[in-house]
């Protein structure tokens, strides 16, 4: 296993990391099995992976309920991180709702479901426009991390100017964000709008900063693993039913795009998973890339990524690849 370390966080994370989206049940995933989430997170921290990411509306508790059962007897090897900011009632509707009692309830939620003391990391999930001030999520926030809940506050999705303001509360050590190789500056995840663009805005800031950055959906829900086809159609309970641009002409452009990348003549005889891994282990700004897995198989082909390196002029191509996609987009106002 490869590791990294920044300087705002006093830990070496592995190079892959796990998401824990995965163990969200049936749900959310039509391919779900608790006993393959439970035997993938044990070999994961058997193979050295040690860093956990999971939220709370992962399944609604089921995420951080099954993570925290495959962990017992290894809590002080790893690295948890969870999410606060999108509770649910109990008819199962989620909110946002980035209230101090809403956050403060939420952690001890989460610390009993993962059966710990305290997180490593307590993000706060997504921003809202929802009224309640900055100045008061961030003021929880740090509350929590004084208690001892949590060791360090880090946010997910938030844009550089939010996260400046934040900083100036209690000290932000994390962002995450939608990164893979084909969404390097995405202005939208499942029809939501994101107030960042990574490459040409966090990445810059995080390196000045000493921050981590973890990347979510680094396989672009399966599309960069080479599952997703012309033909392929998702059910009602898949996450990926919902997903523009996994459908139609948007999936067209990602197709022909990633044939074109699989027969650059370095990448040839490479597993499309392995390709897209090891794009964004070459990237220093990224920490520890959140791949989620269903099984075990999966997760030691995202491994597998480590035994090589992509060269640098390939990862130059990559990029002017993806950024005639992205000016063409912006071109027409997508």
């Amino acid at each position: 296993m490869k590791y990294k370390r920044v300087k705002k966080i006093d830990f070496d994370f592995s190079a892959i990391g796990y998401g824990c989206w995965g163990a969200s049940g049936k749900g959310s995933w039509s391919n779900h099995h608790d006993q393959d989430q439970m035997k993938a997170i044990q070999k994961a921290m058997a193979l050295g992976v040690n860093f956990f990411d999971v939220a709370p509306i992962y399944g609604m508790g089921y995420a951080e309920t099954i993570l925290g059962k495959a962990i017992k007897g290894n809590r002080h090897n790893i690295f948890i991180a969870t999410k606060a900011g999108i509770p649910w009632n109990d008819q199962g509707e989620a909110r946002n709702d980035v209230s101090a009692d809403s956050l403060l309830k939420e952690i001890d939620d989460s610390l009993l479901r993962l059966g710990v003391d305290y997180v490593n990391l307590l993000q706060v999930h997504w921003p809202t426009d929802s009224g309640v001030p900055l100045e008061e999520t961030m003021t929880a926030m740090k509350a929590i991390k004084d208690s001892g809940k949590a060791n360090y506050i880090g946010l997910s999705n938030y844009s550089v100017s939010d996260i400046k303001k934040a900083s100036a509360i209690v000290d932000i050590v994390s962002m995450q964000g939608l990164y893979n190789m084909f969404e390097q500056n995405a202005a939208t995840y499942h029809n939501i709008p994101l107030q960042y663009r990574v490459s040409k805005e966090i990445f810059p800031y995080v390196k000045e900063k000493g921050m981590a950055f973890f990347p979510y959906s680094p396989l672009f829900q399966g599309l960069l693993v080479g599952k997703i086809k012309e033909d392929t159609t998702f059910g009602q309970g898949d996450v990926r039913h919902n997903n523009p641009k996994l459908h139609g002409e948007e999936r067209m452009k990602y197709l022909t795009l990633l044939d074109k990348i699989r027969n650059l003549e370095p990448l040839k005889d490479k597993a499309l998973n392995e390709i897209a891994m090891n794009y964004l282990m070459a990237k220093d700004q990224v920490t520890s890339i959140i791949a989620t897995v269903m099984n075990q198989d999966e997760l030691a082909a995202n491994v597998k990524a480590l035994e090589w390196e992509m060269p640098k002029e390939t990862i130059q191509e990559i990029d002017c690849m993806v950024e005639a996609i992205e000016q063409h987009a912006s071109e027409r106002g997508a």
